[in-house]
């Protein structure tokens, strides 16, 4: 059973939200919140699978959650979900940690689907919104570092959004040996987070 914690400041959405969750067998709503400072001891005390937060709030902003959100608790994954088509703040909740950024645009069925995907350790990015976090990720061709034949298949996996284990299967690869291979791409780019690893493969897709 998947655990989600919902942070909007609108009751009518979070409400919706949990009615769509809690219709799945496989999904269950553990808390929710409408604020920042309402946000952290709760996450704390339900350690949810996945949050799913907006990026603003009338306390703070929920990329700054995010952050507090994922240094706190490295195993909860973050779900942007937002009303807002903002450049700026798509990039911003990339590198604070959260694992997708969708506009509040998408169906039911994709959010449901999305959840599912971030918490089994995938990505989640709109197609406008990884064509705009690519672009901020853009480098000189000059500058890309030296990949073996191994490290690019698994840079188009990460790309293409599949977990660890999923990159294993398709590879024939221990799931440990992939993680290694992911931490020596992570290291090479300079990155911290496999988030930006799936943008930069997007944007250097040839």
């Amino acid at each position: 059973m998947t655990r989600v914690f919902l942070v909007d400041d609108h009751e009518i959405v979070r409400r919706g939200i949990a009615d769509l969750i809690d219709a799945e067998r496989d999904l269950e709503v553990v808390g929710e919140s409408g604020t920042v400072r309402g946000t952290l001891g709760r996450v704390a005390a339900t350690l949810p699978d996945v949050v799913v937060l907006d990026v603003r709030l009338p306390d703070g902003d929920g990329i700054g959650l995010c952050r507090a959100i994922r240094s706190a608790h490295p195993e909860v994954r973050c779900l942007m979900l937002t009303a807002y088509d903002d450049d700026e703040a798509s990039r911003s909740a990339v590198l604070a940690g959260a694992s997708g950024y969708v506009l509040k645009d998408i169906r039911a069925r994709g959010l449901l689907d999305g959840i599912r995907k971030v918490a089994a350790g995938g990505e989640l990015l709109s197609a406008r919104v990884s064509e705009r976090v690519a672009e901020s990720f853009q480098t000189p061709r000059v500058d890309e570092p030296e990949f073996t034949l191994r490290e690019r298949q698994v840079l188009e996996l990460i790309t293409e959004g599949l977990t660890n284990r999923q990159i294993g299967d398709r590879l024939g690869l221990a799931e440990k040996t992939v993680k290694n291979y992911v931490s020596g791409l992570l290291a090479k780019l300079g990155m911290e987070r496999r988030t930006q690893a799936a943008v930069y493969g997007l944007e250097h897709r040839r």
